[in-house]
């Protein structure tokens, strides 16, 4: 009783998953019972008429026999093969038409599943206890409810199709075989109509109980779900996505901040870094993007399609790539050179036309600054490469 007080959490995505492998899903044997019937109802209303005019036709056959059937009494259970075979064709329509009724019916509910583990035997069927839980638990007295409410809306049924039918059943002896016979028909049709009905009106209730009796069984509890998360953390599988989905994003919000970028310092091919910078501000020039081989390319194809300034110093845009994480201002030892390089990118911008542009300041970094492409430290002889 505590265990079922402490399940109140909804069952997770993965718990129904796994609850469905294991072939636990809701389901409503009201719901296929009342689709039988109606389509059986259906089909017999449709095509009564006809299959016993065949029938009884097959049947009157059934007791002639000519002198070679006489002579030879082994061709009768050939015959007889033959007139049953003939009379299930007749009621194949009935068969198929219910099947499909109780198949369609049937994945309504909680959908189309085939599990072997749920055909597969179990040892807590074979336990006492869980048996006399089962006979006097809850979904026992809430199928004998449904038993009973059966049971009552059907005698309430065929007991208003009595009395409305009264003085029509006391006529029926007064009538000729034949008129009495389809009067008779008429009225088991009526009656089948309604129990039919009746039977829908138990689905409609017993539909939405299922649902909630096995979103109910398939509760957990915080410690549950705690488990399956740290669980589901666990597999690399997730991590792996997790990651992927982090840069991702993380790369779609950098992409977003190149627009903002005053330059981009490329390597040329190999590195790119944006970097924005605020003259009204006091602070240093803020790395917005970087990237190398690939998301470089799409760093400078993005600055070119907002028409930002790209200047080509490969020691530099190395130093900014290995020093400087996104959205940080650049270290103190670069001051001096990303100056020269935003200096000369707002001279161009503020050039008038026909006046000569600034020249492209050559960049000198301290040597605690310079690297390779595998991000080594290296010496001035190297840095140039």
């Amino acid at each position: 009783m505590s265990d079922e007080q402490d399940r109140t959490e909804q069952p997770t995505a993965r718990r129904l998953s796994k609850a469905r492998e294991d072939g636990q899903v809701a389901r409503s044997i009201e719901l296929p019972a009342a689709a039988i019937v109606i389509g059986s109802l259906a089909i017999i209303l449709m095509l009564g008429g006809w299959m016993v005019s065949h029938l009884s036709a097959i049947f009157a056959n059934g007791f002639v026999f000519d002198r070679k059937t006489l002579d030879r009494p082994q061709l009768l259970p050939a015959l007889f093969g033959g007139q049953l075979g003939e009379g299930f064709i007749l009621i194949l329509p009935i068969l198929i038409f219910t099947l499909l009724a109780a198949v369609l019916a049937a994945g309504l509910t909680g959908g189309y599943l085939f599990s072997l583990k749920a055909a597969a035997p179990k040892a807590s069927k074979l336990n006492p206890m869980a048996g006399l839980k089962r006979m006097f638990g809850t979904h026992a007295l809430v199928e004998l409810s449904k038993a009973l409410l059966k049971f009552t809306l059907v005698t309430v049924v065929l007991w208003l199709s009595v009395m409305s039918n009264l003085d029509t059943l006391i006529q029926l002896g007064r009538m000729g075989l034949e008129p009495a016979l389809q009067t008779a028909g008429g009225m088991i049709a009526q009656s089948a109509l309604w129990i039919a009905l009746s039977l829908v009106v138990i689905a409609m209730i017993d539909v939405p109980y299922q649902k909630y009796a096995f979103t109910k069984r398939m509760r957990m509890t915080k410690q549950e779900i705690k488990d399956e998360f740290k669980d589901m953390e666990g597999r690399p599988e997730v991590k792996a996505q997790i990651r992927r989905r982090q840069r991702e994003m993380a790369n779609a919000r950098m992409m977003q901040r190149i627009k903002d970028a005053d330059v981009v310092i490329t390597n040329p091919e190999h590195f790119a870094v944006a970097l924005e910078y605020d003259p009204s501000g006091d602070g240093a020039p803020v790395l917005v993007a970087k990237g190398t081989d690939h998301m470089a390319a799409r760093i400078r194809e993005e600055a070119g399609t907002h028409g930002i300034h790209i200047f080509e110093a490969p020691p530099l845009a190395r130093a900014l790539y290995f020093t400087t994480d996104l959205e940080q201002q650049v270290p103190e030892e670069l001051y001096h050179a990303v100056a020269q390089v935003i200096a000369y990118v707002f001279s161009l911008e503020a050039k008038m036309p026909g006046q000569a542009g600034r020249a492209k300041p050559r960049v000198q970094l301290p040597e605690s600054m310079l690297f390779d492409a595998d991000g080594q430290r290296v010496t001035t002889a190297r840095a140039s490469a």
